[in-house]
C-alpha cells in the first residue's frame, strides 16, 4: 500500500469507569480523524470526559459491512482511524473483527492500543488457575442451542470465561449445573462500576444468589473451572451404591454423587441404568 496511507488502530477503553483508559489511548483518540464505535453517545461521554474533540461514526454490528467500507476508504485516502466498542477491546465478543480482516487483507496498517477488557479482568480476581483458560465469549440464547454448546465444552479441562446477559444468566447456570455438575465459578457482574460484585461459589449456589433476586441486572462474566478428569466407572457405580444401602432415595444419591465426583447428574444415572 501507499506510505500515505492512514492507520487503523483497535483502541480499548473502559468496561465501567472511565478512569480506567491508557494514556496512550486518550492521545491516539485525540490525534486520528475519526473514531468509530458501537454507540456514538457512549463514546462521547468518554471522549468528553478525557476532553477530546474527534469526530465519530456508528460501527455495530448491523452496519458493520457497509461502514467497513467507509472506514477502508478513509484509510487509504491517509486518515488514521480508531477502532472502539462500547466497552473493552473490540473485536472481542464485540464487532471489529471483519474490519481487522479486511484492512489487513490490503496491506493497511492494524496497530493496538491495549487495555481493559471483562473476561481478562474477571479472570485476574476469580482465585480460578490462569495458566490456561478458553474464552467462551456469549453462549447461545436458546435453550436448545445453548444445551448443545455446553456439552460440547464438558470435556474441556482449561478454566472457561463465559459472557452472559443478566436475562438469561440464571438458566445458563442453571443448565452448566446439569450438564457439568457443580464446579467451583465465579461471579462477576458490573465489573469497575458502582455497584460492582464478585462472588466465588459452586455453580449451583451462584445460580441460586441470582435466581433470589427480583431482577439482575449489568453485564457478566463467568469464571468456571475446567472439567476434571473423570472419574472410574466403578467409582461413581460404587459410591452410588454406598450411598443407597445408607438409605438415601434414589434421586438423592444420584444427586450426592455427582455431588462428590463434580459429574453432572445427568452422567450418573447413565452409569447407574447400565449396570442396574
Amino acid at each position: 500500500m501507499d506510505q500515505r496511507s492512514g492507520t487503523l488502530y483497535v483502541v480499548a477503553t473502559p468496561i465501567g469507569n472511565l478512569e480506567d483508559v491508557t494514556l496512550r489511548a486518550v492521545r491516539v483518540l485525540g490525534e486520528v480523524a475519526l473514531v468509530a464505535c458501537e454507540d456514538t453517545r457512549r463514546t462521547a461521554r468518554l471522549l468528553q470526559a478525557h476532553g477530546i474533540s474527534t469526530p465519530t461514526t456508528s460501527f455495530f454490528e448491523h452496519n458493520e459491512r457497509g461502514k467497513g467500507e467507509r472506514i477502508l476508504r478513509a484509510l487509504r485516502e491517509g486518515r488514521d482511524v480508531a477502532l472502539v466498542s462500547d466497552a473493552g477491546t473490540p473485536g472481542i465478543s464485540d464487532p471489529g473483527f471483519r474490519l481487522v480482516r479486511d484492512a489487513r487483507a490490503e496491506g493497511l496498517a492494524v496497530v493496538p492500543i491495549p487495555g481493559p477488557s471483562a473476561a481478562v479482568a474477571a479472570l485476574s480476581v476469580s482465585g480460578l488457575p490462569t495458566d490456561r483458560f478458553l474464552f467462551v465469549g456469549f453462549l447461545p440464547a436458546r435453550a436448545h442451542a445453548r444445551h448443545e454448546a455446553l456439552r460440547e465444552l464438558a470435556a474441556v479441562r482449561d478454566t472457561l470465561v463465559v459472557y452472559e446477559a443478566p436475562t438469561r444468566a440464571v438458566a445458563a447456570l442453571a443448565d452448566m449445573v446439569e450438564l457439568w455438575g457443580e464446579r467451583e465459578a465465579f461471579l462477576c457482574r458490573e465489573a469497575t462500576k458502582v455497584h460492582e460484585e464478585y462472588v466465588r461459589g459452586r455453580l449451583g449456589a451462584l445460580r441460586d444468589l441470582l435466581a433470589g433476586r427480583a431482577e439482575v441486572k449489568g453485564e457478566i462474566v463467568l469464571v468456571v473451572a475446567g472439567a476434571t478428569v473423570a472419574p472410574a466407572t466403578e467409582d461413581a457405580e460404587a459410591l452410588f451404591a454406598r450411598l443407597a444401602a445408607e438409605g438415601l432415595t434414589r434421586r438423592e444419591a444420584v444427586k450426592e454423587t455427582a455431588r462428590r465426583l463434580g459429574l453432572p447428574a445427568r452422567e450418573v444415572y447413565r452409569r447407574v441404568l447400565r449396570s442396574d
